[in-house]
């Protein structure tokens, strides 16, 4: 029989969290069954639940950022048992059978990957990591070294593994320039990595009011967006720039700092259409790129750099009543720098 589970879910775009419960498959033989210990809150949680990308499934449990250990294990999993420390991202299950998934991009699957929450699977929305337990198959689930404690470690299944894929797919490492343009759940982050690949890191944020955390976090230099002769000054002096933020923003200027054949990758998700003139790409040979999430291997590859580099996300761990409140503060970039719920306070 299905077993029954504690959960927070919201029933309606302008709703709030509430305690309710919901169902867990039994386990199969390629299952895991994972206690929930930590789940993070990212914006995309806060989209959905909304319903400000429209197409959300109520009543709609949350989250994709998942840190737990293994409770149970199907006749047939091998990569894991009982007691080992895993993660679950943001997507659990693909068709294993395009040409993406078979290339360890299960995240560009060509039939669409399932999201861990607001997909479908067995007929039925899938429900997230706002919950007591999970179950996953084995080939979606991630393993947690030693080295980082679980709260710290929830947020890398979706704003680390953001940004360590176009790090790693770009060059950053020693000689490059790069930038990390916000300095939230998702910037800071690229900062800790990119420090760690060895590039050399500059923070463009609107203002300077968190450069100390910026410096602390491996960054070199810090500058102002809202000061007009930052674009001047840094003209042409990136190899690489990442723009995690959602809000529209002015991208001829950051095109401007790219050096010959630079990058600007956007992970950020903008509500309304980007724009940009063909010269700012004409001239440098300029590129304007966008990156996803990582599959499941680059996922382990980052979570396993993560342990060796000692690095975690900086948290803010709540309780399950505290949700809405954290929304509302995530909105307001009120947070350094991620929210985890304690699973155990649902």
């Amino acid at each position: 029989m299905p077993t029954t589970v504690t959960a927070r879910s919201t029933a309606s775009a302008g709703g709030s969290f509430e305690r309710t419960t919901i169902e867990r498959r039994d386990v199969r033989p390629h299952d895991v069954r994972i206690e929930i210990a930590f789940a993070g809150i990212c914006h995309s949680d806060i989209h959905t639940a909304r319903d400000e990308w429209g197409a959300a499934n109520y009543p709609l449990v949350p989250g994709h950022e998942i840190a737990g250990t293994v409770a149970e294990v199907g006749a047939e999993v091998t990569k894991y048992q009982v007691g080992d420390r895993v993660g679950v991202g943001c997507f659990i299950d693909s068709c294993r059978e395009c040409e993406n998934c078979k290339a360890g991009e299960e995240q560009y699957c060509l039939k669409g990957e399932t999201g861990t929450y607001g997909g479908m699977q067995d007929g039925k929305p899938t429900d997230g990591g706002y919950s007591e337990q999970i179950v996953v198959d084995e080939n979606y689930v991630l393993g947690i070294p030693e080295g980082i404690s679980l709260d710290e470690a929830a947020p890398l299944l979706c704003a680390g593994i953001t940004l360590y894929s176009p790090l790693k797919h770009w060059g950053a490492g020693p000689g490059k320039k790069v930038a990390i343009v916000g300095l939230g759940g998702l910037g800071h982050m690229g900062v800790k990595i990119a420090a760690a690949l060895g590039a050399e890191v500059t923070v463009l944020s609107q203002s300077l009011k968190k450069q100390e955390d910026g410096l602390r976090f491996g960054a070199q230099h810090y500058y102002a967006t809202s000061d007009p002769e930052t674009f001047e000054k840094l003209a042409g002096e990136f190899d690489l720039i990442v723009n995690t933020v959602s809000a529209n923003l002015d991208l001829d200027a950051y095109l401007g700092m790219l050096r010959v054949n630079g990058t600007l990758v956007e992970v950020g998700a903008p509500e309304q259409p980007m724009t940009e003139a063909a010269f700012s790409l004409i001239q440098n040979r300029r590129s304007l790129a966008g990156s996803k999430i990582g599959g499941i291997r680059e996922t382990q590859e980052m979570l396993d750099f993560c342990a060796e580099h000692h690095l975690g996300a900086d948290v803010e761990v709540i309780g399950g009543d505290q949700i809405d409140e954290a929304y509302e503060r995530v909105v307001h970039s009120d947070v350094r720098y991620r929210f985890v719920i304690d699973t155990a306070k649902l």
